[in-house]
């Protein structure tokens, strides 16, 4: 059972995040629409529920989610939430097709406003995002800012980006900065070449795909750069691997869909769900501080949180690892 209200300091800094926070891609419209009421409705089911960290990005719905999170958390002391948000694009109106944000011909935001994502990873384009993410959220700081993508920036953003974000935490304007991304080997250059509290890593390190293994996680050891896990589920896969199911994005290979199945095959000779293993297992790793929920519904929220609940036998983590299911050298829960 996880202590998911517990909190972790992040890096060095005076800043503590819970076990457990929410992330808010899937409230800002991803593949699916949904209305600002039930949006707001999950935020607010998972403030009332003790969630005290929302990460979100202005790329989410191109502003959308960004403005759920601030009407959701209206009348919340500031000092209670540790809220984080992302740099690196800007929304605006005429902006060409980003086809990096296009699933299967269509867009992975669906009924979004017209203002498109442009990149902008200079000094005065990272000042410029916050101010403009500040003002959707209605907030006057953020607790965490993270460069956001730059896996094709990575130049501007080791430079001009990463040197804005310091001189806004050197200002005392935000209290950590970070790196969020889905792909591990630029994160780790950025790690080991910028002064990192924290990286925000999805879909990397989970019982599918601990690739994370081979670069980030072991720089963010040798930096003391703490380490937030999204996409535990891997697109919905390892919640329930049938005909269909999507590994990142888009629907699993077979060979992806076969390997789910025998993992979902060890957990229920223990009597576990694999969204229970899948959702649990990354917090046993020393670095990871934070695992981020994404759900699209107020009942998908209270099922995960009741994935936290369950207890798993510490067999089942070395049963994994004596199948070749998971690497022999992860950390495992106790």
């Amino acid at each position: 059972m996880i202590d998911w209200k517990s909190t972790v300091r992040i890096g060095s800094t005076d800043l503590f995040v819970p076990r457990i926070g929410l992330g808010t891609a899937s409230l800002g419209n991803f593949l699916e629409p949904m209305t600002d009421a039930e949006a707001i409705a999950v935020i607010r089911r998972a403030l009332e529920a003790g969630i005290r960290y929302i990460d979100t990005a202005p790329l989410y719905g191109h502003g959308l989610a960004e403005q759920r999170v601030g009407h959701a958390i209206v009348g919340l002391p500031r000092s209670e939430l540790v809220v984080s948000t992302k740099v690196g694009r800007l929304l605006r109106e005429g902006a060409p097709r980003d086809e990096s944000q296009y699933h299967l011909g269509s867009p992975f935001y669906r009924d979004v406003p017209s203002a498109g994502p442009v990149w902008d990873f200079s000094e005065n384009g990272i000042r410029t995002s916050v101010a403009e993410s500040e003002s959707r959220v209605g907030v006057d700081r953020f607790d965490i800012l993270h460069l956001h993508d730059p896996d094709e920036h990575f130049t501007e953003a080791s430079t001009t980006g990463y040197k804005a974000l310091d001189a806004i935490r050197r200002e005392g304007s935000v209290t950590a900065i970070g790196a969020g991304m889905n792909r591990t080997a630029v994160q780790a250059e950025l790690v080991r070449h910028c002064d990192l509290d924290v990286v925000l890593v999805a879909g990397r390190y989970t019982l599918l795909d601990q690739s994370a293994m081979d670069d980030l996680l072991p720089a963010c050891v040798e930096r003391g750069v703490a380490v937030v896990i999204g996409g535990v589920f891997n697109s919905g896969v390892l919640v329930d691997p049938a005909a269909g199911a999507r590994f990142d994005y888009v629907p699993a290979s077979a060979e992806v869909l076969e390997r789910a199945r025998l993992l979902q095959q060890v957990c229920r000779r223990h009597g576990v769900s694999l969204a229970a293993a899948a959702l649990q297992f990354p917090l046993a790793h020393p670095q990871v501080c934070s695992v981020l929920l994404g759900p699209r519904s107020i009942a998908e929220l209270d099922t995960n949180l009741g994935l936290l609940e369950v207890d798993i036998p510490p067999k089942l983590w070395r049963d994994l690892i004596e199948e070749g299911l998971l690497r022999d050298d992860v950390p495992i829960p106790e």
